[in-house]
């Protein structure tokens, strides 16, 4: 599920002037209603207009983009690719490149994603075989542009996507020479979560009268917040629907609504939430409006005590039982947090807003938070311990309140007779263990692992940051500061140099993009002609050596290894 589209109406998005086949591919998707970002950027970039757009991961972007270049695809099929898109990281390039693929199944579109680790050779046949859109990490795309096995002189649109975090990766150089290499008359269209000065610089030399889009605060939303418990958990997205079982065990909601991004995904928890043993019903764009007065009767009549919803099929909803708003994938826009989280905490009422987030997508938690002014705290998903307690306490708030009951006299003569057998106690244990056991008893399922949360991917601009941010490359070696605020860091050794054309935004670029590490967890570099060492956290070298020994570096497969301390 592409986690950059929000839901849709069919109506939504036929309005931005798209071709047939694009929408049925939307639809059959369930996607029901664009974001901000592709209601305003859809419309000028199918026109043929540059764009230049401020906007952070999770806002849409991706779709924003990726459905105006499908559009603009000659029909027919080219002889060499069409559409070229840029981004920072190989996870990047292939969820693009899924995208793609999906929203132009019916176009036929061919689609390659180009990355270092994978096998050149691979990408070399499906080249030779002809692609229309090209997705891929700069220096690969480099790469196949020295080799003379990328053709840009068909190319008719260009996508920077992530521009800051390309920069920050010492791709700047990589990047002008890519785009000197495309034709004059294309478009361009950029985006990236903040624009500091050299965005702005590459936009001025490389986009024509490009529209400018940034996607802003919406402060009376923010200022209608409702004063509700706030908080998120963590998940690995394998384990998400794991996860919101055993949030909503340990919550035990009155009622509530769990919002997802697509009708695909509302039936797929609301499936998973009725074997759970939950009464859940899905609430979505491609039911009557019957069917939906029906499931909402249920809703206030309490015969159902879970709503899965998207945001569309959710508007206006006013259900006062309701005690939990649960995003089961991060709003879209921030915007879209607040109007979700509003459902709870009216009228003075009290109530909680749980988001299951996925590590990456804490930056735009973080955008959240700017919106709102108020703090998301992140918190450790509960244990099978944590359950077990939770399903405790049950038993015991049941008998407390059993307690104060006045009917309790027509249970005496069972006791009498229980206790000529057995004592108080034994009796009494024996009720409780049975209530628990009524109650789901014991809790035997596996642990969910931890998903540890990212590092600020987002420097200090006052940071020394190496030769990856444009500052000192070998000065930085030793650097106590930076070592201090990482912790143990080892050395590695890198069997390629200078004669090998090594740069240092060459080694930043495949750390990042092959082992996952941020740029800004790089340390100093030193480059040799005949090898290269680099600093990295303790902690994340062997996934460095693994990631790079697999990789390709200006072309060939170089050696890598923990620094000898002799050397």
């Amino acid at each position: 599920m592409d986690e950059d589209l929000a839901t849709s109406t069919d109506a939504g998005f036929a309005g931005l002037g798209l071709r047939p086949e694009l929408l049925r591919a939307l639809s059959d998707l369930g996607y029901e209603e664009p974001t901000p970002i592709q209601r305003e950027a859809i419309t000028p970039l199918v026109a043929g207009h540059d764009l230049v757009g401020q906007a952070a991961t999770g806002t849409g972007k991706t779709a924003a983009f990726a459905l105006p270049l499908l559009q603009s695809l000659p029909t027919g099929g080219t002889d060499g690719p069409a559409a070229l898109v840029l981004v920072p990281t190989r996870e990047l390039a292939e969820q693009v490149s899924q995208a793609v693929h999906r929203y132009g199944r019916d176009l036929n579109v061919r689609v390659l994603p180009v990355y270092g680790g994978q096998p050149i050779s691979r990408q070399l046949q499906v080249l030779r075989r002809g692609v229309d859109v090209v997705v891929g990490t700069p220096g690969r795309i480099l790469d196949h542009i020295e080799r003379d096995t990328l053709r840009l002189d068909g190319i008719r649109t260009v996508v920077l996507d992530e521009a800051d975090e390309m920069l920050d990766m010492g791709f700047a150089e990589d990047i002008e020479a890519i785009l000197a290499g495309t034709p004059a008359e294309r478009q361009t269209v950029l985006f990236s979560a903040t624009m500091p000065p050299r965005i702005d610089a590459i936009a001025r030399r490389h986009l024509r009268e490009p529209l400018r889009i940034r996607m802003g605060r919406d402060t009376a939303a923010a200022d209608a917040l409702p004063s509700v418990r706030q908080s998120t958990y963590l998940v690995a997205r394998a384990h998400k629907t794991a996860a919101l079982g055993r949030v909503l065990d340990v919550e035990m909601p009155g009622a509530a609504i769990v919002f997802c991004r697509t009708r695909e995904e509302v039936e797929e928890v609301t499936e998973s939430l009725n074997g759970r043993g939950y009464r859940a019903e899905a609430l979505h764009g491609g039911l009557s409006q019957d069917q939906r007065d029906r499931v909402m009767g249920r809703l206030r009549g309490g015969s159902t005590e879970l709503l899965v919803a998207t945001d569309v099929a959710a508007r206006g909803l006013d259900v006062e039982q309701l005690t939990h708003v649960i995003n089961f994938t991060v709003p879209s826009a921030p915007e879209a947090y607040v109007h979700r989280i509003g459902r709870v905490g009216r009228a003075g009422r009290t109530g909680a807003a749980i988001t299951l987030a996925e590590p990456r997508e804490q930056r735009l938690l973080k955008a959240i938070e700017r919106l709102t002014g108020q703090r998301i705290v992140v918190e450790k998903l509960p244990t099978v311990t944590d359950l077990r307690a939770r399903r405790l306490e049950l038993v015991r708030t049941t008998v407390q309140e059993a307690m104060a009951a006045d009917d309790l006299d027509r249970f005496r003569s069972v006791l009498d007779s229980l206790i000529e057998e057995a004592d108080l106690e034994q009796v009494a244990l024996a009720g409780l263990k049975l209530l628990h056991e009524a109650n789901g008893g014991d809790v035997d399922e596996p642990e969910i692992p931890s998903a540890m949360p990212l590092r600020d991917r987002e420097p200090r601009r006052n940071e020394a940051r190496g030769p990856a941010g444009g500052g000192p490359g070998p000065d930085r070696y030793g650097d106590k500061r930076w070592a201090r605020n990482r912790g143990a860091v080892t050395r590695v050794f890198v069997g390629l140099g200078r004669r090998a054309g090594l740069r240092p935004q060459d080694l930043v670029g495949a750390i990042a993009g092959e082992a996952g590490l941020p740029a800004r967890d790089v340390g100093a570099i030193q480059i040799t002609d005949r090898f290269a060492l680099v600093e990295v956290p303790e902690a994340e070298a062997d996934r460095v050596i693994r990631a790079l020994s697999h990789s390709t570096i200006r072309g060939r497969r170089p050696t890598v290894r923990r620094d000898r301390p002799n050397r």
